[in-house]
């Protein structure tokens, strides 16, 4: 595809954003207006969070306190090997996906790849050796990718930037709350062993694939597509809820045409890699935990369903954690500081499960590293979301920042062999390490993200804080282009300016 619009496309993008002040200001809401407007999207968003319960990179570390491993007759690192390619193609496919996904529509392709994961998972409980597992996982990884990128780049541009942090974490504490509602559900599945002939590891397989299932069907109906083309906001209302969210992200926000412009920009600008190394080293250990927890609580000295149940506390405390940081962040307008914040607790609580402590202080160690991680992932996730513009830009940045940051499953995966127990020195030290590098990366960020705003503050002056300067349907005169140093620039390319706009200031 061409770099270059077509005149057609242009003159679109053109009749999109060319109208004048006064007609935007008749579109101001009263404050009962917008939060009537603000439930109705809720209500209409809400159904994303269902498909977060259904996340399955959980499931296998439950299942193998079942007996998956015996039963299969895995050998060596034959477990880690299952666990690994899972990854390989949940990596590869998450920058095509976030880029499909606003041609697709995003109620099409959700969908559609949440059918496909459940099928991947009901035969992940009917394969009886390790090369149908391997087969499975491989499947299960591609039909997956898409999912966590995909919707938060949909929540990004339906909310402002200060409400973003809180509905992403409502859908990452979805997923954090799966981690929960894995151990309880591993528990009552584990008792099905011998049903049909098989063993209690295929049931958790089977039965929360047709969960994924169930979610999946009513999903094409309830799945809410992007603000410009959505079912619910019609007519004044759809201009109304447009225009609040072009108050607020400026000129980030507004819908143009597919252009590689826009996402060979992503990888043209250098923090692009320093969000995705950041966001690496947030991963590696929500991976850890997700993949062995049960078996570092197994290795404290409960038995095998003890620790199926005893997973379940840490998770509850994580889903908490997140909630109240997503609050704070929002109302604050801060991300960076709580990232290091929950970092530091994660570095902390990996110590303690090095040291030589008593099993019950090693215990509350997970809540630790659970409560701590758990809002980092939404927090940094929203933070880029906040910070990239167009939108094929932010796709682009995104899904680059989920492919590298989940390459850390390839990583844990391979880093808890059984011959690490019960200390886990290895794993647990890579951890700390990796946590190290994001609270590097983040404060990196900020860093140069504040002397970005003061320079533009210096050289074009304060903006107003609801984000109206950049407004991507407000006609420039040009005298106010020449403020602003866009002599010379279409409406268009004003437009794909994103966030190297002159009126837009990053958030740290």
């Amino acid at each position: 595809m061409s770099s270059h619009m077509a005149p057609a496309d242009e003159k679109n993008a053109n009749a999109s954003t060319g109208s004048e002040l006064g007609t935007l200001d008749s579109l101001d809401m009263t404050p009962d207006q917008e939060r009537a407007m603000k439930h109705k999207v809720d209500i209409a968003i809400i159904p994303y969070f269902l498909s977060s319960l259904s996340t399955q990179y959980v499931n296998i570390g439950q299942a193998r306190l079942a007996n998956l491993e015996k039963d299969l007759h895995l050998k060596g690192n034959q477990y880690d090997i299952a666990l690994t390619v899972f990854f390989v193609s949940y990596v590869f496919f998450e920058v095509p996906s976030n880029l499909a996904i606003r041609w697709l529509k995003p109620h099409r392709w959700i969908c559609f790849i949440m059918v496909s994961w459940s099928i991947a998972m009901i035969l992940m409980g009917v394969v009886n050796n390790f090369g149908g597992l391997v087969a499975t996982r491989f499947i299960l990884g591609l039909a997956e990718s898409g999912v966590f990128p995909g919707i938060t780049l949909l929540l990004t541009t339906w909310y402002n930037r200060n409400e973003q942090n809180f509905v992403i974490s409502l859908f990452y504490a979805g997923a954090t709350l799966a981690g929960a509602f894995g151990g309880i559900l591993a528990f009552g599945i584990r008792h099905m062993d011998g049903v049909g002939g098989k063993g209690g590891w295929a049931w958790i397989f089977i039965l929360e694939g047709l969960l994924t299932f169930l979610c999946a069907i009513p999903a094409w109906w309830l799945i809410p597509d992007f603000p410009e083309d959505h079912r619910v906001l019609k007519g004044i209302d759809r201009e109304r809820w447009l225009h609040r969210l072009t108050r607020n992200q400026g000129v980030t926000s507004a819908p143009l045409p597919f252009s590689w412009r826009q996402v060979w920009r992503a990888f043209g600008d250098w923090r692009t890699y320093v969000y995705a190394l950041g966001f690496i080293g947030i991963a590696e250990p929500v991976y850890s935990l997700s993949l062995f927890m049960p078996t570092i609580i197994k290795e404290l000295g409960y038995t095998n369903a003890n620790a199926n149940l005893l997973s379940v506390p840490p998770y509850v405390f994580g889903f908490i954690t997140t909630i109240l940081v997503a609050i704070a962040s929002d109302r604050l307008v801060q991300r960076g500081i709580f990232i290091i914040g929950g970092m530091l607790a994660v570095i902390v609580g990996y110590t303690i499960l090095i040291a030589n402590v008593s099993t019950g202080v090693k215990y509350f160690a997970l809540f630790l590293c659970v409560g701590g991680v758990s809002p980092c992932v939404a927090t940094s996730t929203t933070l880029i979301g906040n910070n990239y513009g167009p939108v094929y830009t932010r796709a682009a940045a995104m899904g680059f920042f989920f492919s590298v940051g989940n390459c850390a499953g390839i990583i844990s995966s391979n880093v808890y062999p059984n011959s690490t127990a019960p200390r886990f020195i290895r794993g647990h030290s890579i951890a700390i390490a990796f946590s190290f590098m994001t609270i590097i990366c983040i404060s990196i960020l900020m860093a140069s993200n504040w002397r970005e705003n003061v320079r533009r503050d210096k050289v074009y002056g304060a903006v107003a804080p609801d984000g109206s300067d950049a407004h991507p349907r407000k006609v420039l005169t040009p005298e106010q282009k020449a403020t602003w140093g866009l002599e010379g620039l279409s409406e268009l390319e004003i437009i794909e300016l994103g966030d190297r706009h002159p009126g837009f200031r990053y958030i740290l």
